[in-house]
């Protein structure tokens, strides 16, 4: 809790087809060593104790989180115009 607490947070939900996988491919691997180049781990991450972003592993996790986070009321459902062009 210490670490969590130590600085600015910024709480976020993403969603959309896919959205976990990649958003894990954005993030990286946890171990920032392993984490590609290119990724926030990769780019930015020091250690894996003082991890600097955290990405949901499922749908279900992340709803169990959101709701740690987030009330209902603070969600917006928001879609872009251009998704009938990106998902067919």
């Amino acid at each position: 809790m210490q670490f969590i607490t130590s600085g600015p947070v910024v709480a976020m939900v993403w969603e959309g087809e896919g959205v976990v996988a990649s958003a894990r491919k954005i993030i990286g691997a946890t171990n920032p060593l392993n984490a590609e180049p290119g990724t926030i781990r990769g780019d930015y991450g020091i250690s894996v104790g003082r991890n600097l972003i955290h990405g949901s592993d499922a749908i279900e996790t992340a709803q169990t989180e959101i709701s740690l986070w987030f009330k209902d009321e603070e969600l917006v459902s928001w879609q872009p115009t251009l998704t009938p062009w990106i998902y067919e």
